[in-house]
């Protein structure tokens, strides 16, 4: 794990809690309404990413985009005068010590905007006690509905589920024509269990028919026993709509068993570690995401040619869309009268034609990003290969 800069604060590891995801913990009581200090030479943005447990990879990309976003604002001045810094919390997955994190950040740090989660059931355990207490939260890339349907404070910056379970039935139906797919999800994952629901109801309203649903949950490390089931359901396709912690093991299970029909998920098999896990087993398989590195457009390849000096690789998703989260907050930093909690959010709410890395950004009247997604497919030598592009 890399250390943090000096505009950074240092990484603060939250008390051990429970191991295993609940869908919606219960939220802490209700902070006093947080505002930006008047004094001070610098602005105090919140993170909350799991740094560490099965999605780390997830967290460190999005504070990697993150760090450039505000190293970049720095280097142009600043905010109204001020130099923005950052106070980093590791949830280590978990929604409980995302809650823990984020009334830290508001009762303790006092901080002007919250950045984060990854996972849509952690950024709803956050939404819980940012919305009370009326601090502007942006999530990069948790794409539940239930995150901003928690109320006007709470935006993000990616496609939501609805759309992200449209495109996968799509393509399954028009690019792979297939006609049975089974279901392999995630039983206590928000993010899983959402696309599930969206992906059945639009593959079976395309004319496809969905053979077998089967459960797993987070950390599991055994998946024979469903994969048995789903083969003797004899499908053309899988649709597995989870983490690269679980679905590199499912995809190479898969294989042992003798399944080869194509494998299908959303933007959470995004990691290098899917390869490791996964091995050869994964390549040919397909996913949707929310850009493509290989995009020529001038933008992206600036963004991934300064990722890859400052970190060695190429930018995934995770990383992208928080350097876009950062920059729609620092965006509206600037255009806010003042930095109160009201001022900040409603200067959010009117971004407009902000020009993301991931795609052009305008939010919503549902604080939602209207944008399209692409379909990528997991080549070989732990590459991604650009597949197609479906606009909403």
């Amino acid at each position: 794990m890399r250390t943090l800069p000096a505009v950074t604060a240092a990484l603060v590891l939250l008390a051990t809690g429970c191991e295993k995801k609940s869908a919606t913990p219960a939220a802490p009581a209700p902070a006093a309404p947080a505002s930006v200090a008047p004094g001070g030479d610098s602005i105090l943005v919140g993170e909350i990413f799991s740094l560490t447990g099965g999605q780390a990879t997830f967290g460190i990309s999005s504070r990697n985009g993150i760090e450039m976003a505000v190293k970049e604002a720095n280097a142009a001045g600043g905010v109204k005068g001020k130099k923005l810094e950052t106070r980093v919390y590791d949830d280590q997955g978990k929604p409980e010590e995302a809650a823990n994190a984020a009334t830290r950040l508001v009762n303790q740090d006092h901080v002007a905007v919250i950045l984060g989660e990854v996972a849509s059931t952690n950024s709803i355990a956050m939404a819980n006690v940012a919305q009370p207490a009326r601090v502007p939260m942006i999530t990069p890339t948790s794409t539940n509905p239930k995150v901003t349907e928690i109320g006007d404070y709470i935006f993000r910056v990616c496609f939501i589920d609805p759309f992200q379970g449209f495109v996968m039935a799509r393509f399954a139906r028009d690019n792979l024509k297939l006609n049975k797919v089974a279901v392999l999800r995630d039983l206590k994952s928000d993010y899983s269990t959402g696309l599930t629901d969206v992906f059945t109801r639009k593959f079976t309203e395309m004319g496809g028919k969905i053979v077998a649903v089967e459960t797993y949950n987070l950390g599991d490390s055994d998946f024979r026993g469903q994969l048995t089931a789903i083969k003797r359901a004899n499908p053309d396709g899988i649709y597995v709509p989870g983490y690269y912690s679980e679905v590199g093991v499912i995809a190479r299970q898969a294989r042992e068993l003798g399944l080869t029909v194509p494998l299908m998920g959303g933007d959470g098999w995004d990691s290098d570690k899917l390869f490791e896990l996964g091995g050869s087993a994964v390549e040919g398989h397909y996913f949707s995401n929310h850009y493509s590195s290989d995009d020529p457009a001038p933008r992206v390849q600036k963004f991934v040619a300064a990722y890859k000096a400052a970190y060695g690789r190429v930018p995934d998703a995770l990383a992208t869309l928080a350097y876009d989260a950062a920059g729609v907050a620092i965006d509206a930093m600037r255009r806010a009268p003042d930095l109160s909690g009201k001022s900040l959010r409603d200067a959010i709410a009117q971004t407009k034609d902000y020009p993301g890395v991931a795609g052009v950004i305008t939010l919503d009247d549902r604080r939602n990003a209207v944008k399209p997604a692409v379909v990528l497919k997991v080549g070989k030598d732990k590459n991604y290969e650009y597949v197609t592009t479906i606009n909403p």
